[in-house]
């Protein structure tokens, strides 16, 4: 994706990149190569038409919409190719795929394998209109791979990459973010037939859903928003959602201790690293002001690593614990192992998905902040609803007002 990018920035071509699922960290990477925010499209949490409304208000005339997926092209939420993997957002947006195969020592395989994924596709409705050749060992194998997909009427190969290109850095939650390493030049690597690779983009076809906003329920509102390193995990979408209610937005930074901001009248608090900054977050002069906007009865939202903030201990890795806000009776313990992953609805229609190495633990019982089947119910105190997940605001405009207003 990102040698995609970097190629078609390089040749002058105007691109936007999306991201499928729910993934925060892949689209600052984007963003990186761009200079343009990457928007999420995910047909579990924003359905067909907020995946189609978020594609066409971004894209403007003349500017190709490259869609990197995720997982597999058959993977979601659950069946083959269902709702939330990137064939099915390939077909509610009618756009085609760019397959990208593995093809190290490979060479007639090629076909079965492009065969085996065009058919599955096709039964879904959905088209392959090229492939590109990951880690292929020289110009002479990917002419090969090339020449036997031509004889067997298969789409072609429109570009691909040389075997030992460099990786970026990961830990439990993904990708290291951008700007704690650098951004890998990959152009040099990648063998592109531009012309080819663009005439595999489709068209949009789908008109644009009509978009009913009404009056904007969150005007003369002002909302202060957790945003640093320990909290990073704000997709963009949601905070252009904020703005379209008409909210005034704030932003201050718990790691250096930034009080909220005055005259705030909501509070979000996102997920991110809280366990990677828990030094300097044990002794932020944030805490106090937070503490005295929720015993006010101030409205708050907590996602995942922002629920961390609010307990009494975070325990890390190394069994060291340090105090948090002190605001809910509750320990966060970190994990070398996958806690939960998935994605989670409520049953008043908000959508979002739990990702995360912890557990928490109560020293006292809590109300639940959310009715849901499946996955954390959270915790509510007050006007504050803090839990695991992360929510995609526009699933459920009327439900996610209410966690804004007093």
């Amino acid at each position: 994706m990102l040698a995609l990018l970097q190629a078609m920035q390089q040749a002058g071509v105007s691109v936007d990149a999306f991201k499928c699922g729910p993934d925060f960290l892949d689209p600052l990477w984007h963003q990186a190569v761009t200079g343009k925010p990457s928007h999420n499209l995910d047909s579990f949490m924003m359905g067909a038409g907020l995946c189609i409304q978020q594609l066409q208000s971004t894209l403007n005339a003349g500017t190709y919409g490259l869609i990197e997926g995720m997982m597999g092209l058959f993977d979601g939420k659950a069946g083959v190719g269902e709702t939330g993997s990137s064939l099915d957002l390939a077909r509610v947006l009618g756009v085609p795929v760019l397959l990208v195969a593995d093809v190290q020592g490979l060479s007639g395989s090629i076909v079965a394998l492009v065969k085996g994924y065009c058919s599955c596709a096709s039964d879904k409705g959905v088209s392959i209109s090229g492939i590109i050749a990951n880690r292929a060992g020289s110009a002479g194998h990917a002419a090969l791979l090339a020449q036997l997909l031509k004889d067997h009427q298969l789409p072609p190969i429109v570009a691909w990459l040389e075997n030992g290109a460099p990786t970026i850095k990961q830990r439990h939650l993904g990708l290291c973010r951008p700007h704690e390493t650098t951004v890998p030049e990959l152009t040099a690597l990648l063998h592109a037939d531009l012309a080819a690779l663009l005439k595999t983009f489709g068209q949009l076809n789908p008109a644009l859903p009509e978009n009913h906003h009404g009056s904007p329920e969150l005007a003369g509102k002002t909302i202060a928003i957790a945003r640093d390193d320990a909290c990073c995990f704000i997709y963009p979408a949601n905070v252009e959602w904020l703005m379209t209610q008409g909210a005034k937005l704030t932003f201050f930074s718990p790691l250096n201790g930034e009080p909220l901001p005055e005259a705030t009248d909501a509070v979000w608090l996102p997920g991110g690293y809280p366990e990677l900054y828990a030094a300097q977050l044990a002794s932020s002069a944030t805490w106090a002001s937070l503490r005295q906007f929720i015993e006010r009865g101030g409205p708050v939202l907590a996602e995942c690593g922002g629920m961390m903030l609010l307990g009494q201990l975070l325990i890390d890795n190394t069994q060291h614990a340090w105090p948090m806000a002190g605001i809910l009776a509750f320990t966060t313990r970190m994990h070398s192992e996958l806690v939960a992953l998935g994605y989670r609805e409520l049953a008043g229609g908000a959508k979002g998905h739990e990702f995360h190495y912890s557990t928490r633990h109560m020293q006292e019982n809590v109300a639940p902040a959310f009715a849901i089947e499946h996955g954390d119910q959270g915790l509510r105190y007050k006007n504050l609803r803090a839990s695991y997940n992360h929510w995609y605001f526009a699933s459920a405009p009327a439900e996610v007002l209410r966690w804004f207003q007093a």
